[in-house]
């Protein structure tokens, strides 16, 4: 199941900078901005449920795809950019690993559970 997960993520990375092609800005830009989300870490310095809430908010890809879409429909390249780096980044956690995170901590997350199935004992912070 992790391969079959690795492979999926590692198609969503490559439709990413594909999409990220198709707009006006230069290519430096793609790699420059592609760890901004993780801004969203800075929620665990509160407590980890805030940290789990912001962190999932941003690596959501539900998100993602709703400022993307409104980007094109809004015809807004730099609304288009982020849909797009939030979807690009969230599937490069996702290809080494690293999961929506649970409330109980920074390292407990849905592909660690997907890894080795059992039933947690609370529930993913819902973005």
């Amino acid at each position: 199941m992790k391969t079959l997960i690795t492979i999926e993520e590692v198609a969503q990375f490559a439709l990413s900078i594909f999409l990220f092609s198709k707009l006006p800005f230069v290519w430096w830009v793609y790699p420059a901005l592609l760890l901004l989300p993780d801004v969203s870490m800075l929620g665990y310095l509160m407590n980890a449920k805030v940290g789990a809430f912001s962190y999932n908010l941003f690596h959501h890809k539900a998100l993602a795809i709703a400022v993307g879409v409104a980007g094109f429909v809004l015809q807004n390249n730099e609304l288009t950019l982020a849909g797009i780096l939030l979807f690009g980044h969230s599937s490069m956690d996702r290809m080494i690993g690293a999961g929506l995170k649970y409330t109980t901590g920074f390292t407990n997350t849905h592909l660690s559970e997907a890894a080795a199935p059992t039933t947690p004992t609370t529930e993913v912070a819902v973005a």
